[in-house]
């Protein structure tokens, strides 16, 4: 599969801490481990890597430090295929590195020290306008600066790219109107939902409720991951809903991300928001079927075998 020019993902690149413990530590409770892991991590770079996964040309643009760690992402990224060529280094902030606790049941914890991402700037997304121009989707993230996600959804939004957002990590303040209309897909899990627009969906009728809330505020298409209870769409056409995939979720560390990737390479090749939906839900079930981060992303082959099996819980 190709597509004329790349997909570009404008984000976040981390070095990923991951331990594996019995259950999720409470405030105050000191847990055991029985090893670590050190991985690629990152919205920025997990969605990049997933779409490289599925067989699709992608540029990551963002910063990264000149540190060991800046280092690891980099030839991780590369060996992905994932092209680098406006992955800036900033010799005076570290690289990003997030905490991951899992849990025996998949669940995680996550704290990110943000690093170099913390320094793009809107003058970042001028370094790439060109390919934000020609792409026919871009994919951002809130693990950089807004303003620098809105500078590069702008440029990428005049040359008619389909603009994805993935409001995570969301902020506590929520986000303003503007950032609604400078996007046209959203697509924000149960946690994220329940601070952007205050209703936590655990159904089909919770998430098109919150979908009207969403659409309100000037957004064009939502797309609300519910996890394990499926995915609900609605855009200009109408809504949809999307069942789990009967798969056996072991860790669910980057599945949004596997997710945004599918979605991406999906509406890239002409997919329309339904079926661009279903292939996305696909890659996310099967990115909780294994450990890791950017390293769970499924190959297009996999996407195939799981898309062809009855979606049936």
């Amino acid at each position: 599969m190709t597509t004329s020019c790349p997909l570009v993902v404008f984000g976040s690149v981390n070095v990923d801490i991951v331990c594996a413990v019995d259950h999720l530590p409470k405030p105050g409770e000191t847990i055991h481990t029985p090893g670590t892991t050190t991985g690629l991590g990152g919205k920025g770079a997990n969605q990049a890597a997933s779409i490289a996964r599925l067989g699709a040309p992608v540029v990551l643009a963002g910063r990264t430090g000149a540190d060991p760690f800046g280092a690891i992402a980099r030839d991780r990224l590369a060996s992905f295929g994932v092209d680098l060529s406006h992955l800036a280094t900033d010799p005076d902030r570290a690289t990003g590195v997030a905490m991951i606790n899992v849990d025996l049941a998949g669940q995680n914890t996550i704290t990110v020290a943000g690093g170099a991402n913390l320094a793009v700037r809107p003058e970042d997304a001028d370094a790439v306008a060109g390919l934000l121009r020609r792409t026919p989707v871009a994919l951002f993230q809130l693990e950089i600066p807004i303003a620098a996600t809105l500078a590069a959804a702008g440029i990428a939004r005049t040359g008619g790219a389909v603009v994805i957002l993935d409001p995570a990590p969301a902020p506590k303040g929520g986000l303003d109107d503007s950032v609604f209309r400078a996007v046209d897909i959203m697509t924000p899990n149960e946690t994220e939902t329940m601070a952007l627009v205050g209703i936590l969906p655990h159904s089909r009728e919770d998430a098109a409720a919150a979908a009207e809330r969403f659409l309100s505020r000037g957004l064009a298409s939502v797309v609300v991951k519910l996890g394990a209870n499926g995915v609900y769409f609605r855009g200009p056409a109408g809504d949809g809903y999307v069942e789990p995939f009967p798969v056996t979720t072991i860790d669910s560390v980057a599945a949004g991300d596997c997710f945004n990737g599918g979605l991406a390479v999906a509406l890239s090749r002409g997919d329309d928001l339904p079926s661009a939906v279903r292939f996305a839900a696909a890659c996310g079930a099967l990115a909780t079927t294994r450990r890791g981060a950017s390293d769970a992303a499924p190959s297009l082959a996999e996407v195939g075998a799981l898309l062809s099996r009855p979606n049936r819980q």
